[in-house]
């Protein structure tokens, strides 16, 4: 090549490179300036962070995480160990979350009997417990002002027939249902996956046990981690249970960490249950997949994606 050439493309390329890094600069300043615009508003799904989900940029209190969740765009919590904090505390969470505008999520109704053999057996004694329990539950959702508790009706008895342990579980479901109907809270069952052993596997089989008890005040929680690793086809499943779900959790697979970082696509899912109409909470249940204060706004990061479907 000349030389009197090669100056003059070398000219053009760093005109070009300034050119390009004039306009790399503004796109950042603006993509900069949406991070400003975009943090603290509310999302477009009514998202609930949980305790210690944000310790790191908020403190170790939870009354303190709650108010940096609200500042986030979060508009609602969950807390499954409500039911063993001090009354008080459950009063101060509850008023702190009607003073923000917040949401409480689901709690877990813990009869200390949710991972062994239980309601599955039929056994007076631990239909005994469920309803005491229930009636604790009550108390502790009027304190934190919630409408949902979560119900898991423990291992499969081996010993004895489906059908029989299935009759026993729907028995023990109604004489809770009882408790909270009057009251409008609402038991979600929720399917797991954490081992073989448990009674509830599927959002179908819990779509039946609904059905059985027939009651306003036992639904269905949809956990979409669980979801994906006992039987996947997660939207055609949600769509033949729609009818019996009441909650919605998320995390996921594999490693139970926030969307984006496995195999469910989230931001297909948000949209879908836009478009249906979902206005309840979708509960946060899942870890974190960086650390520190920089993991918490990854999380945040990309919740904002998933949730940008409109």
């Amino acid at each position: 090549m000349e030389r009197r050439k090669f100056l003059q493309n070398g000219t053009l390329a760093g005109i070009s490179a300034l050119a390009l890094g004039s306009i790399g600069n503004t796109a950042q300043a603006a993509a900069g300036n949406n991070d400003k615009d975009v943090k603290g508003k509310p999302f477009n799904m009514n998202y609930g962070p949980h305790d210690g989900m944000f310790k790191n940029s908020a403190g170790g209190d939870f009354l303190d995480q709650i108010k940096y969740m609200y500042d986030q765009g979060f508009r609602s919590i969950e807390d499954n160990g409500m039911l063993g904090r001090p009354a008080a505390e459950q009063s101060k969470i509850g008023d702190l979350l009607n003073k923000l505008g917040m949401q409480m999520g689901v709690f877990v109704v813990d009869t200390g009997n949710n991972w062994k053999t239980s309601l599955a057996s039929g056994k007076q004694e631990f239909k005994d417990a469920f309803i005491k329990t229930c009636k604790e539950s009550l108390e502790t959702a009027k304190r934190c002002n919630a409408k949902w508790a979560t119900v898991v009706p423990g291992y499969f008895d081996r010993n004895l027939p489906m059908g029989i342990q299935t009759a026993n579980v729907i028995d023990a479901l109604r004489a809770g249902a009882e408790i909270f109907e009057p009251h409008g809270l609402i038991m979600v069952l929720e399917p797991l996956s954490d081992n073989p052993d448990l009674f509830l596997r599927t959002a179908e089989q819990s779509f039946a046990v609904c059905k059985a008890v027939k009651s306003p005040s036992c639904k269905i929680l949809y956990d979409i981690y669980h979801m994906q690793r006992n039987t996947g086809n997660l939207i055609p499943v949600m769509d033949m249970c729609w009818d019996e779900i009441a909650y919605i959790q998320i995390g996921d697979n594999p490693g139970r960490k926030e969307p984006g970082t496995g195999e469910i696509n989230y931001k297909n899912i948000f949209k879908h249950l836009h478009k249906k109409g979902y206005k309840g909470v979708l509960g946060m249940e899942h870890g974190m997949a960086g650390q520190g204060k920089d993991g918490e706004a990854a999380l945040i990061k990309a919740y904002r994606e998933a949730d940008s479907f409109l």
